[in-house]
């Protein structure tokens, strides 16, 4: 080996082996990193207290009456939350209403009875239900179509969209025709009575 070959392999080497981290500069930046992530996620959190402050004149959510009827449908499965309806991206917080939990859900003659384990339990009177359909999404959930159960329903002078989904897909278009025929029978009776 020529002197210069050695020259150039030991400035090769000496290259290779300077120190390439800066351990002071790494820390740094993590801890940077890790402040950041938290400030997002508080002004997440902030955003949704924000929202759930906007939507304080949503009334209480009505509690199952006692003694309910035999049911005319029963599911088990997912509730992805609610939405103003016709709206399906303006989620509605308030009272529990956006969050995502398990579901029990249960259609009987005087009304739907949402048991959430983990969450806010609601009943929707059949009066007040609007109808239901087969949809393919509801703010922060999107499925194929016709995945999704979406039982449209009143609370005070608002209506709200509610996503459901079975664990059985099957069963979904046994519920809007189930939702469809109690409202049809209501608003039937109801307008029975108003000829009186």
């Amino acid at each position: 080996m020529t002197p210069a070959v050695i020259q150039l392999a030991a400035e090769a080497a000496e290259r290779q082996s300077a120190e390439v981290t800066s351990f002071g500069a790494r820390i740094a930046w993590v801890i940077g990193l890790a402040v950041f992530i938290a400030f997002v996620y508080w002004l997440m959190r902030q955003g949704w207290k924000w929202r759930g402050a906007l939507q304080n004149d949503l009334p209480e959510l009505p509690a199952a009456p006692d003694g309910l009827p035999a049911h005319r449908l029963a599911l088990t499965g997912r509730y992805h939350g609610s939405t103003t309806a016709g709206q399906w991206l303006d989620r509605i917080v308030a009272h529990g209403l956006g969050v995502r939990s398990r579901v029990e859900l249960t259609l009987t003659d005087v009304g739907l009875d949402v048991v959430r384990p983990g969450a806010t339990d609601f009943f929707v009177p059949a009066d007040q239900l609007r109808g239901a359909r087969l949809d393919k999404g509801i703010a922060g959930k999107v499925l194929t179509e016709g995945g999704l159960l979406v039982v449209t329903w009143a609370h005070g002078d608002k209506l709200i969209d509610s996503g459901f989904r079975s664990d059985r897909a099957a069963e979904h278009a046994a519920w809007v025709e189930g939702i469809s025929t109690l409202t049809t029978q209501n608003s039937s009776i109801t307008t029975e009575g108003a000829e009186r």
